[in-house]
């Protein structure tokens, strides 16, 4: 089963579960928000122990 981690969307600020793969190790992706519909573009980083982190930004934001 896939964690679900809790982030805010950067669009409309509701919080929205991911489920984040952790076995892919690193990457991008874009996932559109479940509220408002726009592009999430989602990084996730393994830390030492494989826990993932997950970032989140607007398509827009450099």
């Amino acid at each position: 089963m896939l964690p679900a981690i809790d982030i805010g969307c950067p669009y409309c600020g509701e919080t929205i579960a991911l489920f984040v793969d952790g076995s892919a190790g690193d990457q991008q992706y874009i996932e559109d928000c479940q509220v408002c519909c726009r592009p999430i573009q989602v990084t996730v980083t393994l830390d030492a122990d494989g826990e993932p982190t997950v970032g989140v930004r607007a398509e827009d934001e450099v």
